[in-house]
């Protein structure tokens, strides 16, 4: 029986981990360890190191967890069931787990457009990950829709890479902070379209082109070889229905400033939460993380019969 089973292994949960480990607290991480931060290109604002990239990032935090004690299952949880004061967990290799309370810190996955041609091009010129496909594309032409700071990171990496980027944004600006959005207009491989659309993305057996909402240079088709769709995230909640949490409209979990959720037993961290005003950040996750670890220290030192753990809370 562990102390804490956590799902999800990005800084949220692996900052639970070592929190928890250092209590003293068994504790089990299911996932793969740094979630969406893995894909991230560029951290230059973690405190203590000036530069490092996301696979680095994901690789020392699971090795800290690891040290600490931690026991990682790299799989997907399957099914969450509550029963006799505790939760059963199975994933989807079919292994079992036991355990007293439970973090919620499955993160987030990519939003899509939802446009013709999106699915059918999948792995075939459409990703939602520069860093991770962007070596494909090197020499040729791309497309990175959004304009937040996950596009303009991913417009600056292709850059290095690609003969031509052009950011596709539908607002008159960047909504992208100052340090991106500079790298981004100074940068004279990219070209920003501005108040724009992608209505389709069209090809034979791999990408071709895209069609626009309105002309540019005189032509509402644009010819790439790849799409990068970098518009955000949403929460991961399949698994938040079975644990059955209260929601606000967005679906992100609602928590209390010490992680709790709607019912007792369960908290939640991270970009899956209400948390942080929803300043989805690395540290922020982590800070998360680290202040459920807490809140559940005191809650199982609060009941000691170990019993009673799924009530809904008051």
């Amino acid at each position: 029986m562990y102390d804490i089973a956590i799902i999800g292994a990005g800084p949220a949960g692996l900052s639970a981990s070592v929190y928890a480990s250092r209590y003293g607290l068994k504790n089990v991480v299911f996932g793969f360890p740094g979630g969406l931060t893995s894909e991230t290109h560029e951290i230059g604002n973690w405190l203590g190191t000036k530069l490092l990239n996301g696979q680095e990032f994901a690789k020392n935090s699971e090795e800290h967890a690891k040290s600490l004690g931690a026991q990682i299952v790299p799989t997907l949880v399957k099914t969450i069931e509550r029963k006799d004061g505790h939760f059963n967990i199975e994933t989807q290799k079919a292994e079992k787990f036991e355990a007293k309370t439970m973090l919620l810190a499955m993160g987030t996955a990519h939003r899509r457009l939802e446009i013709e041609g999106e699915k059918k091009f999948h792995g075939r010129g459409v990703s939602y990950c520069a860093t991770c496909d962007g070596f494909f594309f090197r020499g040729k032409t791309v497309a990175v829709i959004g304009g937040g700071d996950a596009a303009a990171e991913g417009a600056v990496f292709l850059a290095d890479l690609a003969s031509q980027v052009y950011l596709i944004h539908r607002r008159d600006e960047l909504r992208a902070e100052d340090y991106w959005g500079n790298l981004v207009k100074n940068n004279a491989k990219i070209k920003i379209i501005y108040s724009t659309n992608v209505l389709e993305i069209t090809g034979g057996d791999k990408v071709e082109s895209i069609r626009l909402d309105k002309p540019y240079d005189g032509s509402n088709e644009l010819k790439v070889d790849g799409v990068f769709i970098e518009i955000g995230a949403a929460p991961n909640i399949e698994l938040l229905k079975l644990c059955k949490v209260d929601l606000d409209e967005g679906g992100y979990v609602i928590i209390d400033t010490s992680g709790k959720t709607s019912i007792k037993g369960i908290w939640a961290a991270g970009d899956l939460t209400t948390g942080s005003d929803k300043f989805r950040q690395i540290v922020t996750a982590a800070s998360e993380g680290a202040i459920a670890a807490h809140s559940i220290k005191q809650f199982l030192k609060g009941n000691n019969n170990n019993t009673q753990y799924l009530e809904k809370a008051a």
